[in-house]
């Protein structure tokens, strides 16, 4: 079976969003009135949530996962206004990885049927 390159791009995505997430809860120690466990518990808590969310794209929840985690890092910008901006741009990245991870994983199938059909009607062998 080949490799989804849809799900390693939003893996890949999710993970570097861990770390930003997490990074933000340390930032808003002492830029907001939160106390400092209650922002590592958010900045950990929506790290974790990317973790988990990666680790479960090989079914469809995860990707649902992926997307709640876009809404909560922009929502996260309520606390830290940059996070706004943060938030959409990894919103975009996860978009992009999403839609065209599914479309190269289409054409990919799509082309190795192709390669199957003419190998079958060309007798299975390689040009050399």
């Amino acid at each position: 079976m080949r490799r989804s390159l849809k799900r390693s791009m939003c893996a890949g995505m999710l993970s570097l969003q861990s770390v930003v997430l997490f990074l933000t809860g340390v930032a808003t120690i002492g830029s907001t009135d939160l106390s400092a466990g209650t922002s590592i518990g958010i900045g950990l808590g929506l790290a974790l949530l990317c973790v988990v969310a990666a680790g479960l794209l090989r079914r469809p929840g995860g990707y649902l996962l992926g997307w709640a985690v876009q809404v909560l890092s922009i929502g996260l910008g309520f606390l830290v206004p940059a996070m706004f901006f943060l938030g959409v741009v990894f919103g975009a990245l996860w978009a992009g990885a999403y839609f065209l991870g599914e479309r190269i994983d289409r054409e990919n199938l799509e082309r190795a049927a192709a390669e199957a059909e003419w190998s079958a009607q060309h007798g299975g062998g390689a040009a050399g």
